[in-house]
């Protein structure tokens, strides 16, 4: 029989990482092109934390979940997250494997790849089953210009995929899942790292992209630091998180933790606003499906006007600190 299995990553706060929903319900879609194909779950975690989890994988339409749990597995380890996975790949034979491509997930899937001596297609933003009962896996290519669906002729065929590219299920999809418990042989295997301490970043603390309801995203019309500062200090008035295009980001102006766009994040926010951005398609394909869209713009012919639902044609320079005094006086 055929079978999809996903990771389940668990977050640093001892949560299933919400891209596995995502991924579950995709699974659920390409299961029916694919020989009514089973769909598992791969889980690593501390012991006892799986249980917390049980009733989440019966509501998502998992047939089987498989579970390694260790005390060693309380913090992530490159080595001993990807020896357990790949005994658990070896012995369940999965036929095509899926990985969220979360920083855990992008450190995670070659490693497994390269032990299986299988192929990975990295960052995807589209997946199907073709004609031949291949997986066919979608990605951006030369900088975004150009989309590739790649195969792979070897088992697993392995991808990985950007958060919020796919949407969870609508209701729930109940099952009766099997939970199969899978002692990891770890005992020989020393890790070079050791967990010390995890510091947020700056970026980290205000910059929650992929579960934010408001983002203020700003483009090369922020024109220079001083206009990212009138972003930043926007952004703060209303609560919302930071983001930038890949322009802002080609300027210096921004990190590219936080780019938006085909070659950065997919995001969906309740409201996104966006500031001095043209709308190139390559940065509407990674904002598109926010709730509501505005958009501050000097050029009333940009193409962000097509796709916002509300535009303010004006100098961004002028518009923000506008905004943010008529916010900040709310909120005091």
């Amino acid at each position: 029989m055929s079978s999809i299995m996903l990771y389940a990553e668990v977050t640093k706060e001892n949560y299933l990482h919400t891209v596995l929903f995502e991924l579950a319900y995709k699974a659920q879609e390409l299961s029916k092109k694919f020989d009514n194909a089973s769909v598992s779950a791969l889980l690593i975690c501390k012991s006892g934390l799986a249980e917390t989890f049980k009733e989440a994988f019966i509501n998502s339409g998992f047939d089987f979940v498989y579970i390694a749990e260790s005390n060693r597995f309380t913090h992530y380890s490159t080595e001993l997250y990807s020896k357990v996975a790949v005994d658990i790949i070896n012995e369940v034979k999965p036929d095509i494997m899926l990985i969220g491509a979360t920083t855990q997930g992008r450190d995670l899937a070659p490693r497994i790849s390269a032990a299986l001596h299988t192929g990975l297609t990295a960052d995807c933003i589209g997946l199907d089953i073709n004609e031949k009962g291949q997986l066919a896996a979608t990605r951006p290519t030369f900088g975004g210009k150009l989309m590739a669906t790649i195969l792979c002729k070897t088992l697993p065929q392995m991808a990985t995929v950007r958060p919020k590219v796919f949407k969870p299920a609508p209701e729930n999809i109940v099952k009766d899942t099997k939970f199969i418990y899978i002692k990891p042989e770890i005992d020989n295997i020393q890790k070079k790292v050791e967990f010390i301490e995890f510091v947020k970043g700056l970026n980290t603390s205000i910059n929650e992209l992929d579960s934010a309801e408001i983002i203020v995203a700003g483009g090369k019309g922020m024109k220079n630091e001083a206009g990212f500062e009138l972003l930043k200090n926007f952004a703060e008035s209303i609560g919302a998180c930071i983001g930038a295009s890949r322009g802002a980001v080609d300027m210096g102006l921004a990190s590219a933790d936080i780019q938006i766009g085909q070659t950065g994040k997919t995001v969906t926010p309740k409201l996104y606003i966006a500031c001095g951005i043209s709308g190139a398609i390559q940065h509407i394909v990674g904002m598109q499906d926010s709730d509501k869209i505005i958009a501050i713009n000097n050029d009333e012919k940009a193409p962000i006007f097509e796709h916002c639902n509300c535009g303010i044609v004006g100098d961004v320079f002028e518009v923000l600190p506008e905004l943010t005094k008529i916010f900040s006086n709310t909120a005091s």
